[in-house]
This record gives structure tokens, sequence and C-alpha cells, in this order.
């Protein structure tokens, strides 16, 4: 492979998240760059030797199987060791996702630095990225599956310079919530909300008393009993059909976790509270 090449990517087909330019160098001593800004986001992984990189205030001393992450319009500065100095490769992306998605990497200005242990299958994808450089439609397709992919593999073991950088528990309860909230009226239990965000049951209850000062399955059941409201209040559903809507596949099941969250049963309470008009957001989807 060439000691030094860039490929840039000035066309792309999508917003969310879309790669700007990757490119790879093997540098010389002293090499550097900056201090600097950039436009969009970049981040840089050191395949061998050493090097140091500069924001702010603050300087890392950085090797093999380390990174250092870029922000927009932060000024930065890097050099390659006198004795050893480093090989990296690096990808610029952006997109209207872009902040969100780095930000659950845990990467930011102020936890700029990171340790990967994933050097081949980075390498891998960057050499992929390379044989792909022109604008065919094909190929716009394959460098933004390639940078999804770098993502991917950053994300499944990446370890910050700072342990307390990154709140990992919430992040959990975050994607927790998320999944809840797309899937209740499906037969959803709290073992399949565990193995979504990847950890065990009672690790996630812990998360969710300290975050949210209730459990799993409370929640769960809230955001149930909540949309039952909304469906006996706004619609003529039967009380079946707004069990089912709501992820109860037995009606006796719904009567009496509706009863213990309201106090009556879900007839009682539409008799109650039923109003006139429809709201859009009442409609079941």
């Amino acid at each position: 492979m060439e000691t030094s090449w860039t490929l840039p990517v000035p066309k792309h087909k999508f917003s969310d998240l879309y790669l700007c330019f990757c490119g790879y160098e093997a540098c010389q001593p002293f090499h550097s760059y900056g201090p600097a800004v950039r436009p969009n986001y970049v981040i840089h992984y050191i395949i061998s030797g050493k090097g140091t990189f500069t924001i702010g205030n603050r300087t890392y001393r950085l090797t093999a199987g380390q990174g250092f992450f870029l922000m927009p319009n932060v000024r930065t500065y890097y050099e390659a060791d006198a004795d050893d100095p480093w090989t990296y490769l690096w990808i610029g992306f952006d997109g209207e996702k872009a902040a969100s998605y780095v930000q659950e990497l845990g990467l930011s200005e102020e936890h700029p630095v990171y340790q990967c242990n994933f050097s081949g299958e980075l390498q891998s994808l960057l050499f992929q990225m390379q044989k792909h450089n022109t604008y065919d439609t094909s190929d716009q397709y394959l460098l933004e599956g390639c940078l999804y992919q770098f993502f991917s593999i950053l994300s499944r073991e990446i370890t910050l310079a700072d342990p307390s950088a990154r709140e990992s528990g919430n992040l959990y309860v975050e994607k927790a919530v998320e999944f809840i909230r797309n899937n209740y009226s499906n037969e959803i239990l709290v073992s399949d909300i565990a193995r979504y965000v990847c950890i065990n049951r009672s690790y996630l209850y812990t998360l969710f008393q300290k975050y949210l000062h209730t459990s799993p399955q409370d929640y769960l059941s809230s955001c149930r009993i909540t949309r039952a409201l909304e469906l006996l209040s706004y619609t003529d559903l039967s009380i079946e059909t707004v069990a089912f809507s709501c992820g109860y596949r037995n009606t006796e099941v719904f009567t009496k976790a509706f009863r213990q969250k309201q106090g009556m049963t879900p007839s009682a309470y539409r008799k109650k509270f039923r109003l006139d008009t429809t709201p859009d957001s009442a409609h079941v989807p």
C-alpha cells in the first residue's frame, strides 16, 4: 500500500451521515498538522508508532491502537514522534445526525481520545474505500455502508481515555426507552429490552432505578396504559382492540393492569372521561 493517500468524496447522496474524505499516511518524524480547524468531523486511528495530539490546553501522547477525534471548528494540532513516527488512517464525515452518532460513541471536545483493538478491520475498510473512489451510484452506496461499518467497529469496544467521560449507563437507559416506545404495542418482555441493549436484566433494573426512579416493567406498563387512556378517551375501539393495540393479548390481563394504574376498569374510565373530539394523534397506525 502507498505510504500516503487521501480520498476526497465531494459528492454525497445521503443526509443523516455521509463520508467527506478518508486517508492513510505513514508520517515522517515531526510531521505535523495545524494548529487548524476543520469544517467537519474527523476520526484518526493510529496503526503504528507514536505522536502527540493537542486540543485547547491539553496535550495527549498517543500510540498504536489509540485514536483522536476532531470536531468542526475546534482548533487542534498533532505531530508525529521524532523517533517512532506514527502511521494513521482517518475518515472525515458530516451529516444531520453526525453529532448524535459520535455522542453515542462517547467522543466529544472534552473527551477526544479513545482506544480500539480492531486495527485490522478498520484498515480493511479503509482499503475498500480506496478501491471504490468514483462517483458511480454503486460506489456511493458502498462508501456509505463502509462508513456505518466503521462506526459499528468503533462502538463494539471503544474505550475512552477518561473512563468517566461516557456515562454508558445513561446511554443504555436511553436506548431501552427508545426500544420500549417503539415496541410497547408488541408482546415484549423486560428480557427482550435487556437483550436489545446487550446487558442483563438485573443491571437494566439498576439503571432504570438510578436514572428514571422506576423499574423497566413499570415503565413499559406506564407506556401501555398511557396509550390506552388516549384510545379510550378519543376512539370507539372495543376494549379488546385497545388492549391488543397496547401490547396486551389478553383482555383480563389488560383490565387488571389498567385497574392497578387508574383505580377503575377500562370501561368505567371510558364512561367517565370519553371525549367528543378525535385528534389525529389518537388514530391507531
